[in-house]
């Protein structure tokens, strides 16, 4: 083994184990380190790091999915661990960044919590962070410290592609994700479109225009996360009332509540793709797929000092 090690904090221990064994990490980080992880009767969080770590490079794998406050607490506590016990580098991988919706001041008297969530990170001892399609990407800016944010897109563009899907019209469900559906459109060979839509609060929201065509086309909804599957559902609404003969989604971030997964099952959507970056509770019409194979590439190339632009690049399959 090199001093590469991998341990996992509690919000999504299969993605952790799944990530440790894949073969381009197998025999150089031996699995993932021992730890013991519980709580106080006043649930304080509380953590004790069980291997040596003394000198070695740590990843530590955790999204901060709900409950958001508890997973980011657990991060905090475990990276101030191996700080004390003295590993030499300790990198965040963070599939799911949570609170990256708060990246602005767009009311007055409210918080940056995305920058206060960096800089919570720093502080802890934090030394370089890896997550997966930011809200926002400015996001990386918020950090002092290395911050790769890797894009879902080379995963996905596989399993669209097996879906033969015929005369396809790429959506971003709000004005905010054009350059997500162009890159996307690039890749498949397809058009593009763009469905406007006005947020009447945190779980409603209303499709008010589409700017392309998708009359009797087949149509993929792209976005980085859903929650209460509002802004996917409805942009679905739109596409059928204005002819898409089939439609289905693409969503890195499956944060689906109970609500949200009744409305995916209740809309006109046949299948909405998400990945394995939060635990997924399956439900139908969804279907997840394994970010591990990228994860554990990028914490490969990253402890032995290798580019990591190749896993910006679809597979050249899917562009055949």
């Amino acid at each position: 083994m090199t001093n590469l090690r991998i341990i996992s904090c509690g919000a999504h221990e299969v993605l952790a184990k799944a990530i440790a064994d894949q073969p381009v990490l197998r025999l150089h980080a031996g699995g993932l380190v021992g730890r013991t992880l519980d709580e106080f009767q006043d649930h304080e969080t509380r953590v004790q790091i069980e291997d040596n770590v003394r000198g070695c490079d740590v990843y530590v794998i955790q999204p901060t999915c709900p409950p958001a406050n508890h997973t980011l607490m657990e991060l905090l506590i475990t990276v101030d661990a191996l700080r004390r016990a003295s590993a030499h580098h300790i990198t965040a991988v963070m599939p799911f960044f949570g609170y990256a919706r708060q990246d602005r001041k767009d009311r007055p008297r409210v918080p940056i919590t995305a920058k206060l969530v960096a800089n919570l990170l720093v502080a802890a001892g934090v030394q370089r962070v890896l997550t997966l399609d930011l809200h926002a990407a400015q996001i990386q800016g918020f950090f002092d410290i290395p911050a790769d944010n890797l894009e879902a897109m080379p995963v996905f563009v596989p399993e669209i592609r097996a879906l033969n899907l015929r005369d396809l019209v790429i959506v971003t469900p709000d004005i905010g994700g054009i350059k997500r559906a162009k890159s996307y459109a690039a890749a498949l060979g397809a058009k593009f479109a763009i469905v406007d839509k006005d947020r009447i609060s945190d779980e409603k929201v209303r499709a008010t225009a589409l700017i392309g065509e998708v009359e009797n086309c087949e149509v993929l909804i792209v976005d980085d996360m859903t929650e209460t599957a509002g802004t996917v559902v409805e942009a679905a609404k739109l596409l059928e009332e204005q002819g898409a003969k089939r439609i289905f989604a693409a969503v890195t971030h499956g944060v689906l509540s109970g609500k949200g997964r009744d409305r995916i099952a209740n809309s006109p959507i046949e299948l909405m793709l998400v990945t394995d970056s939060v635990p997924q509770a399956h439900g139908k019409k969804v279907r997840a797929v394994s970010v591990a194979p990228l994860l554990a590439e990028a914490i490969a190339r990253t402890h032995f000092g290798e580019s990591v632009t190749r896993l910006f690049q679809v597979p050249a399959l899917a562009k055949a």
